[in-house]
């Protein structure tokens, strides 16, 4: 698979989210599918200490056990704070890295993540305190998760002179969530900052399960979550429906169309998405061997309002 460059490291164009370690994938259902993904090239692996109340990392540990140089490994910190902040205060920094570590049973993590802002702690300082893990080798490179443009910009100036800086940034985008584009993609571009899109199917009502006029397919994330019914609008499957014609046309799925998509933005380092069978990463795997051209970039617009 092709890779790109975050920072120093090589992230596999697709890449795993692993979300669902530990909630909807037990510690065997983890290793068939990071079996699976690295068969497949599927090497960028993210995670957080906040999925599963840390048993995301519990069994990616296990299963990562004899072939951690074969991936990429990033993990995020700082959402599980008790008193509402980001708890990305330089004193906690280095006992949630240390706790992802153990969990991990790895030595050190290529791309790690603060997991969300906090308002409470200035950047300078959390940035001052993950450059101390990069210098220790702890940590390769250093990056942030839900940044707007300003907060980009304002810790890009916070860094230190040759200190390290956020070299990423992870934040939703979709054919069917577009805010990045307004100011966080032309910051990535400004900043030399990698954006990692989450969600780029949209909680899965771009895998094609969901359809115009039928009912909702069981045992999917939307239809399990009351709080997503409300994707499944009329509008939005309008949507989706023009999407799918669009892909059936190109002999596609939409699928393959909103990673294709996704991954024709220079600016977009990997796409994340989670998996729960070897069967899911190998489709999404197979979706970054189409690269989309302008003319098809250009065509989807009008099917997208």
């Amino acid at each position: 698979m092709r890779t790109r460059p975050i920072g120093s490291l090589h992230a596999s164009v697709v890449g795993l989210g692993c979300n669902n370690f530990g909630r909807r994938v037990d510690a065997a259902g983890t290793k068939r599918v990071l079996d699976a993904a690295i068969e497949h090239g599927v090497t960028f692996l993210d995670t957080a200490e906040l999925y599963s109340d840390g048993e995301s990392e519990t069994f990616l540990g296990r299963a990562l056990r004899g072939r951690r140089d074969q991936v990429v490994l990033a993990t995020k910190f700082g959402w599980r704070a008790d008193d509402g902040s980001g708890n990305a205060r330089p004193e906690a920094i280095r006992p949630a890295l240390e706790g992802s570590l153990r969990r991990l049973q790895v030595e050190h993590v290529d791309l790690y993540q603060l997991h969300r802002p906090d308002p409470a702690t200035p950047i300078a300082d959390t940035l001052a305190a993950m450059g101390e893990l990069v210098r220790e080798g702890l940590v390769r490179e250093i990056g942030c998760s839900n940044f707007d443009a300003e907060q980009l910009a304002v810790a890009d100036a916070a860094v230190a002179n040759g200190a390290p800086r956020f070299v990423s940034v992870q934040n939703e985008y979709s054919l069917l969530h577009r805010e990045p584009e307004e100011a966080v993609l032309p910051a990535c571009q400004g900043l030399d900052v990698a954006f990692i899109p989450y969600f780029p199917l949209k909680s899965g009502l771009l895998s094609g399960k969901y359809r115009r006029g039928q009912p909702l397919p069981e045992g999917t994330r939307i239809s399990a979550n009351e709080r997503l019914a409300d994707l499944v609008s009329d509008e939005s499957l309008a949507r989706v429906e023009r999407l799918i014609a669009f892909a059936e046309e190109r002999g596609r799925s939409v699928l393959d169309v909103a990673f294709a998509w996704l991954l024709a933005r220079p600016t977009v380092a990997s796409v994340i998405a989670g998996a729960t069978t070897p069967e899911q990463v190998e489709r999404n795997a197979a979706a970054a061997e189409w690269t989309m051209s302008e003319d098809e970039v250009a065509a989807l617009e009008p099917l997208l309002t």
